[in-house]
């Protein structure tokens, strides 16, 4: 059997084909395979697991449905979904998931991750990260009522599109000492993660061994997963039918 992973679908019902392709493999692929990872930012913005959004209702429904099936779904949150909580958990029937988190498959070991705490060239990312991943912080946002926290979820996301619109691209790519840190410190073969939107396998050497970096594209244009099974690893495309 097939391990699936997959992250960056960025939901909205802003872009129903992405949520008509996502619950397309839920049904058709994932139904079948061993287990299924979701590495962050499954969702374009979450603001507590009490928001009604019915597009959001309808993906976790189809969630629902695969874990009812028996395939354990596993979901690490991102950083646009870090505010999913337990109710999210309980409603879908995911585990939820440290970031970064090491796993065992198929005798090789591997480090999933979202992606963003290796993007250490942007400082003020690194400290808005280290703010809003604080329980207090949280706890203080989840306080406020519900059409408050989506006015301030729009302005955030209006102020990043236009500050990412400004940076180069490398400030927003992972930082390859950080990379090799991160693979080093918990001693494993291939890290495997999501957020840059950049889908490609690297070669890492690291402390004179070879060691390999995943990485998981976005949902925008075409589906991209990783299908992991006792032969190995491959990233693959899902190209829309349009």
């Amino acid at each position: 059997m097939t391990t699936l992973f997959i992250s960056d679908l960025h939901l909205e019902a802003e872009r129903p084909e992405i949520g008509k392709q996502f619950v397309e493999f839920l049904d058709h692929e994932a139904v079948s395979a061993e287990a299924l990872y979701i590495l962050g930012d499954l969702f374009e913005s979450w603001v507590g697991d009490d928001d009604p959004n019915p597009h959001y209702a309808d993906m976790k429904q189809a969630i629902r449905k695969l874990s009812d099936s028996g395939v354990p779904v596993y979901f690490m949150h991102g950083n646009r979904d870090f505010m999913i909580g337990s109710q999210f958990a309980q409603e879908t029937g995911v585990t939820l998931l440290d970031d970064p988190c090491p796993v065992d498959l198929y005798g090789q070991s591997v480090l999933l991750a979202h992606g963003d705490a290796y993007c250490t060239d942007d400082v003020e990312y690194q400290q808005t990260r280290a703010v809003v991943r604080n329980p207090d912080w949280q706890q203080m946002m989840l306080a406020k009522p519900l059409e408050e926290r989506l006015a301030i979820a729009r302005a955030v996301r209006a102020e990043s599109q236009a500050r990412n619109a400004q940076l180069a691209e490398e400030i927003m790519d992972v930082n390859a000492a950080a990379i090799v840190d991160a693979i080093s410190s918990a001693g494993v073969d291939v890290l495997l993660h999501g957020h840059t939107h950049r889908p490609a396998v690297h070669d890492v050497d690291v402390n004179d061994r070879q060691a390999k970096r995943v990485v998981l594209g976005d949902w925008y244009e075409q589906g991209s997963v990783v299908r992991w099974d006792e032969n190995g690893f491959e990233l693959c495309e899902m190209p829309r039918d349009r």
